[in-house]
């Protein structure tokens, strides 16, 4: 069975463009996981912003019914990180993975401790897997559960 996550990029400002490429990127690394835009009066599950901060989004995995946000923070932007990793990078958030501070290019949940010159935006394939997992059942979402935000800084 495929969950159907939907994204609203309203607000993504300039990032609009590498956010639809970033929902590309893990649409085909997955199979039962999909990411759409939100059509007017659809649910929304992903909300994308744009701010003047680090990058940051909500850990999930979020599921159908619930949601959560990601923000592209344009510091990281501005120091010269690649646009498309971060967006990949900050949905790979929503779909359940952590940061692994491993400075390794090869590894998009590495983050900001890979070099800035670094501008993979595939998935490795052990975060492909763990997205896979994440979705290879429905178990609900708790609604009192208090959401957890990531944020991605370099050197912290």
């Amino acid at each position: 069975m495929v969950t159907t996550l939907t994204y609203d990029d309203y607000y993504a400002a300039e990032f609009k463009d590498e956010f639809a490429t970033a929902v590309q990127i893990w649409n085909a690394a997955v199979s039962n996981v999909q990411i759409v835009k939100a059509q007017p009066g659809q649910r929304v599950n992903i909300r994308i912003y744009a701010d003047n901060n680090w990058p940051r989004a909500t850990l999930g995995p979020i599921r159908s019914t619930g949601s959560g946000s990601v923000w592209m923070g344009r510091t990281a932007v501005n120091q010269g990180y690649n646009v498309v990793r971060i967006a990949t990078h900050e949905l790979g958030h929503s779909l359940g993975l952590p940061d692994r501070r491993t400075g390794l290019c090869s590894d998009l949940m590495s983050g900001s401790s890979a070099p800035v010159s670094c501008s993979n935006a595939q998935p490795s394939a052990a975060e492909r897997d763990q997205v896979q997992r994440n979705y290879s059942g429905f178990f609900g979402t708790k609604l009192d559960a208090k959401p957890t935000v990531i944020t991605d800084s370099a050197g912290k």
